[in-house]
């Protein structure tokens, strides 16, 4: 491995307008994980500069223009911001699939969805109505409620979706008013600070927005108990989330929280009564378990099917599977990177070894590929696996493993396929493929999971919004409802003609 002193030291610390190093002058490595090579030297942050960063934000809520910033001035600075993002979608798309793992035509689809939230939220503040009146019952009151900016919003971001998730939290929150402190994940950092870089090109004042680079254990815990937080916002896993809300309880700040996913992918036999019927499902059920090597918390890794085509639809799955072209995600003709981080293969490698243990039957992948040109030896490449004959006591069919690889369950009858699809304490995500459209949408109406697609698999739409039931999480992210995280409803009574009211004597 290369020595750190090759890589000039950034200072990624940006707060009240300035970059600069850590307090400690702490340094950390990122790693690009098709090589296994540092590429970037970023500072690494502690509680004394979250402490600095959170003042900053507090100062420019308090006293700043920010939160006083006509809406159009404000959904215009947004809009400013897509147009930046759109100049540097090569740079940035790019930026991102080094970092993270992912193939460049992923991060360029990534950055055309962060303009798009920018642009959204642009659109949403500027169209709204200034309040919603409230009949008093009387000429002489006027009774309105409004909308305020919360404060200071901490945001805590993902490894696998860096820039996605970042843009998720910041445009609600700039567009409702808020200042805020993000701390995106130690492991692929550099393009929420290339967007932060973005906010002060396009004429965000100063404090407004604020980054540390550091761990969760120091950054993330200081910004989730500090007492001039006001909100929390956390994207990432069940353990962490569950630490974020404990942190922020006994300051009584609102917490959102978007955890983990399992899941299912229900597929009818009817869906696959043409060849185009089954091609198009097999061909889904590739994309819903393999984009981004299966690191996306809403990946379809169950999957769920009749079991009167349950032979030939793995079968020719599996066949599809061991075609995908690993590689580094920057080269040509690469369909699938690397997984994000040595240890992250270390946990998918253990969860295909227990399962093979408990029964189930590799139908393909299951181990680290050959390395090739576009492969180096160094790099966390994982092939793609599918394993069949699975079954809800396994661990591997119950718990997140957040790499590629797909369980097969069967089931009979659409109740059958219903409880094995909601048998799981996650609730995020789901998909159901039939050709009958009576039993689509009797069947999404029983899944219990936020998001359910029909006859697709993954897309999802900046209007509507994205959260998940039982341990997937609470609050809800795009759509007016993640505008609402990030507001305060105040109702303001204005009585016209006060008068005494002589309820007691004197």
């Amino acid at each position: 491995m290369a020595e750190s002193t090759e890589l000039q030291a950034r200072e990624t610390i940006h707060a009240g307008g300035k970059w600069r190093a850590a307090t400690s002058g702490a340094t950390r490595e990122i790693i690009d994980p098709a090589d296994a090579l540092p590429f970037a030297l970023i500072a690494e942050g502690d509680e004394k500069d979250t402490d600095l960063a959170i003042a900053a934000a507090r100062r420019a809520f308090d006293e700043g223009p920010w939160p006083h910033t006509p809406v159009p001035e404000r959904a215009a600075l947004l809009r400013r911001v897509a147009d930046l993002l759109v100049r540097d979608r090569e740079k940035l798309g790019r930026l991102e699939a080094q970092d993270a793992g992912k193939t460049v035509e992923e991060g360029r689809v990534d950055i055309d969805c962060v303009a798009d939230a920018f642009r959204y939220f642009a659109d949403l503040v500027a169209g709204e109505a200034p309040g919603r009146v409230v009949d008093a019952g009387s000429p002489d009151i006027h009774s309105v409620v409004v909308h305020e900016p919360i404060g200071v919003c901490a945001m805590i971001t993902p490894w696998n979706y860096p820039l996605l998730q970042a843009s998720w939290k910041i445009a609600p929150a700039l567009a409702a008013g808020n200042t805020f402190v993000i701390k995106p994940s130690e492991i692929t950092p550099m393009t929420t600070i290339a967007l932060i870089e973005l906010l002060v090109e396009a004429g965000l004042p100063e404090g407004v927005a604020n980054i540390v680079t550091g761990p969760g254990h120091s950054v993330g815990a200081r910004l989730s108990e500090h007492p001039d937080v006001d909100l929390v916002s956390f994207t990432g896993g069940l353990v962490s989330g569950t630490k974020v809300a404990q942190a922020a309880a006994p300051t009584v700040k609102k917490v959102a929280l978007e955890l983990g996913g399992k899941n299912p992918n229900v597929v009818f036999a009817d869906a696959c009564a043409t060849e185009e019927g089954f091609d198009t499902a097999v061909d889904q059920a590739l994309n819903a378990a393999f984009i981004h090597s299966g690191q996306v918390c809403s990946a379809g890794a169950r999957l769920i099917i009749e079991e009167s085509v349950r032979d030939r639809f793995v079968g020719e799955l599996a066949r599809r599977a061991e075609k995908i072209r690993l590689g580094r995600g920057t080269e040509d003709g690469v369909e699938c990177g690397p997984l994000v981080s040595e240890q992250q293969r270390a946990k998918v490698e253990m969860y295909v070894d227990s399962a093979l243990k408990e029964g189930a039957v590799l139908r393909c992948g299951g181990k680290r590929p050959e390395p090739s040109p576009e492969r180096p030896e160094n790099g966390y490449f994982y092939e793609p696996t599918v394993l069949d004959h699975c079954h809800r006591e396994m661990r591997v069919v119950r718990e997140e493993v957040f790499g590629p690889v797909l369980t097969v369950e069967t089931f009979r009858t659409e109740d059958e396929a219903v409880a094995l699809a909601n048998d799981t304490e996650y609730g995020l995500a789901g998909g159901v493929w039939t050709a009958d459209a009576g039993r689509a949408r009797r069947v999404a109406g029983r899944l219990r999971h936020g998001t359910i697609w029909i006859n697709d698999f993954h897309p999802y739409l900046p209007q509507a919004e994205w959260g998940g039931f039982g341990k997937s999480g609470v609050g809800r992210e795009l759509g007016p409802a993640g505008l609402a995280e990030y507001r305060e409803t105040k109702h303001v009574y204005q009585n016209l003609a006060p008068k005494p009211v002589r309820w007691f004597a004197g």
